[in-house]
Order: structure tokens, then sequence, then C-alpha cells
């Protein structure tokens, strides 16, 4: 199978799409691949795993119990997975290997949400809704805590499990039990679920800026990023708002291919793994290469879209808007297994061009608004408007009819 390189946002608590599955993370990064068997002394192998043989077998002698072999194999590799240290190296079931290729493909059953795994909690965070999602229509909002799915706690189980649980056929319901900032208690909201089709791209005149929503970073987006360019820039607009709010990445190739819209040459990354360091420059003939970009970031944007935000920063083509990203830089390969399920193993860290690694610590905007990401009152979305502000060199404050909030006014060179 073609190599696939994956940025995404994820981990067994990375950030999944609540179609719901995981990411990609979303939650991925890596590549889906074939594995290739490596060299070794099979005395020494024999001799390693001795021990492993030596347990397997007194467990089917000597316990007293049911016992589940795919449970206990299973078991086995993540455990070994797990000695690594590294949250993005892990196991997927088949029906988690599925799951998270259908997230891929951007088509999938399930409630329409964006979520990770809180480490401290175990409850499931949602970072983002879908517009005109089943979780957007029963109420749920970015900064929701989820605790419970149809009445049982959840707090223990994996990122993956909970999401299994709270993904189910188009046009069956499904009962969150969810806790929200500034209100006492438990609240239920219970969602249909239906089938969700999430557009890589979307875009549009607001005025005379070209405003553009890149989602993820699946295999189509860059064919649907020219039709938007080339749609938007033959009306002339005098700046560009690249929306990567909640986009929690996908493949590498097409990051790189996103950047290269909006650079005309220059570096876009360097990576650094087990076979040396390779340094990926733009080309040329990118159809928005002189055009002033502003890009919106939030704590939903991660890998993919914090490799393109950092690539157009330091190359000095856009200016960042919103609020600390997430803060994964590193890249994961997908290998399928023979029993239908799948490894993602971490092969290499990627840096922006100035060398910086997002890891752990994310993007800082160069314009941090001190506001609930995603929080819109009516039709006003104060990242947008800053956003906009800026193309139009305007100074960037908003008196609100409850408390007023002032941000710092910043200068842009175009």
């Amino acid at each position: 199978m073609e190599s696939r390189l994956l940025l995404k946002m994820g981990r067994a608590g990375g950030m999944a799409i609540l179609a719901i599955t995981i990411f990609l993370a979303g939650y991925l990064t890596g590549s889906i691949a074939g594995a290739t068997p490596i060299a070794r002394a099979q005395t020494d192998t024999d001799e390693l795993f001795r021990p492993f043989w030596q347990v397997w077998d007194l467990v089917h002698q000597r316990f007293v119990g049911p016992i589940d072999d795919t449970a206990m194999m299973e078991g086995a590799i993540r455990g070994m997975l797990e000695t690594l240290g590294d949250p993005y190296t892990s196991y997927m079931t088949p029906d988690e290997f599925q799951m998270a290729q259908e997230d891929l493909e951007g088509d999938f059953e399930g409630i329409g949400a964006v979520v990770r795994q809180d480490e401290e909690t175990g409850a499931l965070m949602i970072i983002s809704v879908l517009e005109g999602s089943p979780a957007e229509a029963a109420g749920i909002m970015p900064g929701d805590a989820v605790y419970e799915v149809d009445g049982e706690d959840i707090t223990a189980l994996s990122q993956n499990e909970i999401v299994g649980r709270i993904r189910g056929p188009a046009g069956t319901p499904v009962t969150l039990g969810i806790r929200r900032r500034g209100m006492p208690g438990m609240i239920e909201i219970t969602v249909i679920r239906a089938r969700i089709e999430v557009p890589n791209v979307t875009g549009e005149m607001i005025g005379d800026i070209a405003y553009i929503r890149l989602s993820s970073f699946g295999e189509s987006a860059v064919g649907e990023l020219r039709q938007a360019l080339e749609d938007l820039m033959a009306q002339s607009p005098v700046g560009l708002v690249l929306d990567m709010r909640g986009n929690p990445g996908g493949y590498l190739g097409t990051a790189i291919n996103v950047a290269d819209e909006f650079m005309d040459g220059g570096i876009v990354l360097i990576e650094r793994g087990v076979d040396g360091e390779q340094t990926y420059r733009a080309g040329s003939g990118g159809l928005a290469t002189e055009i002033p970009i502003v890009i919106l970031v939030d704590g939903g944007s991660a890998s993919a879209s914090e490799l393109v935000a950092g690539a157009l920063r330091d190359n000095g083509r856009a200016v960042l808007v919103g609020s600390t990203t997430f803060g994964k830089g590193s890249v994961q390969t997908w290998y399928p297994l023979e029993n239908g399920g799948g490894v993602r193993i971490t092969i290499s860290r990627w840096y922006t061009p100035n060398g910086s690694s997002v890891q752990d610590v994310g993007l800082t905007p160069d314009v941090e608004i001190m506001w609930p990401s995603g929080m819109i009152i009516g039709d006003f979305d104060p990242e947008l408007e800053t956003a906009l502000r800026l193309l139009h060199n305007e100074e960037i404050w908003f008196t609100w009819p409850l408390p007023p909030v002032i941000y710092d006014t910043v200068t842009v060179g175009w």
C-alpha cells in the first residue's frame, strides 16, 4: 500500500472527530503503509520472548475463569507500545482502525464534534462543533466535558472506547452527561446521530476580503483549496483570511501542498527522523503568493494546521490571530495489521522554517484574542472581526453591550 504521512492531532487521547472517531490526531500524524520485517537473530528473539510464552501457557493452564485470547494479545501490544512513552504511538483495534480511516475520508456517522480526552479527569472535552451537525442542533458547545454516555460513567475508558460508544448509526439517539463551565451539576443532552460529510474547504467573499475555511487536510483538500482560490482571487480581494480553527490535521503531503499555494519559494518545514533530516521547500506557481493573509487558529488547531501556520508566519506571509494552538510536532505512519487493526508509530519530528518545535507548546498568535474560541454573539465573531480589521489596517477594539472587551492594537506591514 502506498505510504501516506499523516499530520493529525490525536493520541489515545488526542483529538477525534465525533462523527465520530479519532482523528486522525487528529488526530493523525503519519502515513498508512505496509510493515517491512527487520533483520534480527531468531535465536535472540526466541530467548527474549520465552517468558512471555511461559506466562501465556501458565494462564491457559492454571487461570480459573474465562480467557479472551484476543484481548490478551491486544493488551500485550498496547503494553509494548506504552513503554515507548509516546502518546501518538499506539495500537488500534479493527473497529478503531476503520473509524480512523473514515475520519480521514471525511464521511461518517455520528454527532459531528471534534474532541480530545482530558488526561486528569478522563472526561471527553468538546473542542469544536461542526456547523450544521447534530451536536450543534442539540446545543452542545465547545468547552463542554462529557462524563457519561447513555447513563454510564466513561472516565475510566480510553478515548477510542468513548468515541466508539458515542458513534453509531444515523437516526439513533445517544445521551451525553455533560458538565458545562458556569453551570452546577450534570446536564443531559440527547443527540440524534446522522451521516456527517465534512468538506475540507469552503470559501466566500466577505466584502473585499476572501475567506477560506480549511477544516482538515484530507486527500482532496488541495484540489478543493485550489478551486476556492481560483474563484475568490478572480474577485480581486485585498486580503485573505485562512480559518484553521478546530482543524485537527491530516496528511503531511497535503499540508506541504497547501502551504505551496501561499508561498513562492522558501522552507515549509524541517523533518528529523531515524533516517536523518529533510527540508521541504515551497515551489512556484501558487495561486495566492502575494496577497496579505491572516490565519485564524485556536486550541483545536493541531499538527498539519500548525505546520501550515508556522510555515506562513516564519516566511512573513501571514499573521496569526486567535489562541495558542494544540502543540503536536510529530509525524506518524499507520501500518495495517493482519487482524484488520493497525498500529501508528511516530517516525519523525517536524520543525517550523525557523527551527522551532510546536510539540507541547503550540504556536502563540501574533494577536491573542482573550475570548473563548468559537464563541459568537449573534453574528459577531471576534476572531474573524479582528482578522478583517487587520487586513483593513484598522484599530482592533470592540465594545460589547455587556462588559467592554479591548484588544491591543497591532500594526502590520503588508
